[in-house]
């Protein structure tokens, strides 16, 4: 025990010194898990990364029992790390271990879930243990279906995830957490699947979903508008999963202590490294750049005719900082982050590096649309599990009465609420770590954050309320309300001053009555025009949402309904081609 205290205060301290290569990324994921610092009885997880080592089989069979027998539970949450211990068994547990893995299958009824990466989780457990014992009877699982019949449904949902995603993106889109229940689905397929076709569009997909982050961090730090956030997690962006496959994938920033399980399943199974592309797509800054993509909203189950409504999203890039945003609404129920401005900091553990505006809306039509629970216990249902739901203060969730309009780093927020709407005012989150905060006579908020320069403009008045832990809630009570917002960088102005005498030059206009409505020229000399329910104009042109991309900019590209994702920077190209399943890499001409 000496000895591995001592060789993990050694990897802590290599780590800080000198980021490791990918390979020993991958170790020390894994190594965290196989000899953890906490004294408490194995899980799953620490059961799997000692098999993936072939350390301790007696133990590990021993421990797997005494959690089998105390009962199953979670769900798909159960199903994916029992598939991985089997997988990684290769005749290191016992008979006794695996017969008791065996008869969970057949005595435990794991609930389908209701979300995208709950059916992504059961049905990728399903088609490898059906695949795993491929001669079973009905009667030998728990939902009576052979395992033929369970291995053929699987593939079918599987198969037709993967079209949908990439026809018509992804539903639970640039979640910074549930991103890596999708990454560790396609990492146990593309590892384990026996069938070719399986395997390889996993494989696939693995580069599919890669490059969707890439577009879209800074440093490691997942930005962009998301289906799915924690509130904290909203706030202290580096405190996601996606900083931990940022780092083991790229050896950017800073894993957490220790990374996620998420990654340690993604590493035990394919453990796939990006190929350069995606690298250099990743980690390069050097000039700015607009990014756009389009995904799909959450399954609408009431209220609407399509199951699906498209997501339109912008990302403006650069070193600096990220500005980034989708049009607003209810895209997704309880967790959404619709908008904000992302700086650059050197270390951002334990930092707030973000700024942003919401209209915290809470409703039990929005649960109705995307659940099918019973209306009388809709909201104490959510509430008991997302505590924030119902608060009046919060920083995570979407509004049917938030509009959003972003150009390069220009964003204007426009809200119109009804009367007699619960939490009607809007809330906007400074952070404590914000510097230079000044409120000009003109109406104009200056702060910077790190080598971000940030000016927002407050359409109607506001008050400041204290935030637990720091930080300031900008509160503005008004049913027309609206927050324009201009970022630059800091090497773009001499000192703060010379940015606000640059701010205070352009030309703003607005009004709030009939509906809100913002006519400004930008710091990027546009001119942009935006009226509560229609249609952003940029230089007198309304915005073509008809032929927004799935995928648009320098790097990453895609058109809707194509199938073809295609992933390029500096003389390197790959393209993806889902319907021959194809891989092509090129040299760009």
């Amino acid at each position: 025990m000496k000895r591995l205290a001592g060789l993990t205060l050694i990897a802590c301290a290599a780590l800080h010194a000198a980021t490791p290569d990918f390979a020993g990324r991958v170790r020390f994921t894994i190594d965290a898990y196989a000899h953890p610092k906490s004294t408490a009885p194995l899980g799953y997880a620490n059961i799997a990364a000692k098999l993936k080592l072939h350390e301790d089989p007696a133990l590990c069979s021993r421990r797997l029992e005494e959690l089998l027998a105390a009962g199953p539970t979670g769900d798909m949450f159960w199903m994916f790390p029992v598939t991985a211990i089997a997988y990684l068994d290769q005749g290191q547990l016992t008979e006794s271990a695996r017969g008791a893995l065996s008869r969970a299958w057949r005595t435990y009824m794991p609930y389908r879930g209701d979300t995208e990466n709950h059916w992504l989780l059961y049905y990728t457990s399903m088609y490898l243990m059906a695949q795993l014992w491929p001669d079973r009877a009905g009667a030998e699982w728990f939902n009576g279906k052979s395992s033929r019949e369970n291995r053929e449904e699987a593939e079918s949902w599987i198969n037709g995830w993967v079209k949908l995603t990439t026809t018509r993106g992804q539903g639970e889109y640039d979640s910074p957490h549930y991103m890596g229940l999708y990454l560790l689905s396609m990492s146990y397929l593309a590892e384990w699947a026996h069938d070719p076709a399986m395997k390889k569009r996993a494989g696939m997909m693995l580069d599919y979903l890669i490059a969707d982050y890439a577009a879209e961090s800074l440093d490691g730090v997942f930005v962009g508008a998301h289906s799915r956030v924690y509130d904290h997690p909203a706030l202290e962006k580096w405190n996601n999963v996606s900083s931990d496959f940022g780092w083991v994938w790229f050896g950017q920033g800073y894993p957490m202590s220790p990374p996620d399980n998420y990654v340690l399943f993604y590493t035990v199974a394919s453990a796939y490294q990006p190929p350069e592309v995606l690298r250099l797509i990743a980690t390069d800054r050097d000039r700015p750049y607009t990014h756009y993509e389009r995904k799909r909203t959450r399954n609408r189950w009431r209220f609407f005719d399509d199951l699906h409504g498209p997501v339109y999203k912008t990302t403006y890039m650069r070193r600096e900082y990220a500005v980034s945003s989708d049009q607003g609404g209810t895209l997704q129920p309880i967790q959404e982050h619709s908008w904000d401005v992302t700086w650059h900091v050197p270390d951002p553990r334990g930092v707030e590096n973000t700024l942003f505006t919401l209209h915290p809306y809470s409703s039990l039509h929005e649960l109705q649309t995307y659940f099918t629970f019973p209306p009388d216990q809709g909201i104490a249902e959510v509430v008991s599990s997302k505590k924030s739901y119902d608060s009046p203060d919060k920083f995570v969730g979407g509004s049917p009465y938030e509009e959003i309009f972003q150009n390069e780093d220009t964003v204007i927020v426009l809200y119109d609420i009804p009367e007699g709407t619960r939490f009607p005012h809007i809330n906007g989150f400074f952070s404590k770590d914000l510097a230079e905060v000044r409120e000009d006579p003109s109406g104009w908020i200056f702060a910077r954050g790190g080598d971000a320069l940030i000016a927002c403009h407050p359409l109607q008045p506001y008050t400041w309320k204290p935030i637990e832990g720091g930080g300031r809630r900008l509160f503005s009570p008004y049913l027309r309300n609206g927050m324009v917002v201009q970022v630059a960088a800091r090497s773009e102005f001499p000192d703060m001053d010379a940015f606000r005498r640059a701010i205070l030059g352009l030309k703003l206009e607005y009004r709030l009555s009939p509906a809100p409505h913002v006519r400004m020229v930008s710091l990027r000399g546009r001119t942009l025009e935006f009226t509560y329910g229609e249609t952003p104009r940029v230089n007198g042109v309304a915005l073509d949402y008809a032929h927004w991309p799935l995928f648009g900019g320098p790097f990453v590209r895609a058109d809707v309904d194509s199938e073809r994702l295609e992933m390029r920077h500096g003389n390197l190209r790959r393209t993806l081609d889902f319907h021959t399943l194809t891989v092509a890499d090129s040299p760009l001409r």
